[in-house]
């Protein structure tokens, strides 16, 4: 059994997309980030980054094991399962490098264009441009990679399941704020239907299945 410790956020839905994808059975412990429930001694005990998801997985190798960081997490299940992550090679090479590519740049762009433009105090016209221009940036770089391939690693792997969170909520935003840039994105729209019209990824993007 896996304990799933997650929230309504992006990254909390790649975890569980992986677990339903997988067939593995896990228990969600919804982390509400509106009563600083990441901050308790229980959960920095799991995550000292209190951040989600985390995963605590009952049969872990010589015992139970703790793993946090979204990528992390899918690598491991993908391994543990022998599922959506090629054991060696090319095809593991390039699910991994766009893997990195969603962390180190639609994760945290796309982050930062949602709080500036949404959340923030004060409206900062530079810090909004700034964010949009990358995450349309970002999405022209998709929208290529989909014109070459099916799925971002060719075939269907954990790099689809960590950014079609991300993706699916933003699309419109970003196409719609730039669409000199972004244009129709044919090839993203596509691949969000076939992504999102996975069974297992309808399921894990409803976890955990209310907001506090």
């Amino acid at each position: 059994m896996i304990d799933l410790y997650t929230w309504t956020t992006p990254n909390g839905r790649k975890a569980s997309i992986m677990l339903e994808e997988c067939g593995l059975p896990y228990t969600v412990h919804p982390v509400n980030f509106g009563n600083n429930e990441q901050f308790t001694p229980e959960f920095l005990a799991i995550n000292p980054n209190n951040r989600i998801p985390a995963i605590v997985d009952h049969e872990g190798d010589g015992g139970p094991l703790a793993v946090f960081e979204s990528g992390a997490i899918l690598i491991y299940l993908a391994e543990k399962t022998g599922k959506f992550l090629a054991p060696k090679g090319r095809q593991r090479a390039i699910a991994l490098e766009w893997l990195m590519w969603q962390m180190a740049g639609v994760g945290p762009m796309f982050g930062q264009l949602f709080h500036f433009m949404t959340a923030a105090p004060e409206k900062l016209p530079y810090a909004i441009e700034r964010y949009t221009n990358e995450a349309a940036r970002l999405v022209k770089v998709l929208e290529k990679r989909l014109g070459e391939a099916q799925y971002m690693g060719g075939d269907y792997s954990i790099a689809d399941m960590v950014t079609y969170p991300w993706l699916a909520p933003a699309i419109d935003l970003i196409a719609g704020a730039k669409p000199d840039v972004v244009g129709e994105a044919a090839n993203i729209r596509r691949w969000l239907d076939d992504v999102g019209a996975r069974p297992a990824v309808q399921r894990g993007m409803k976890v955990p299945g209310f907001l506090g």
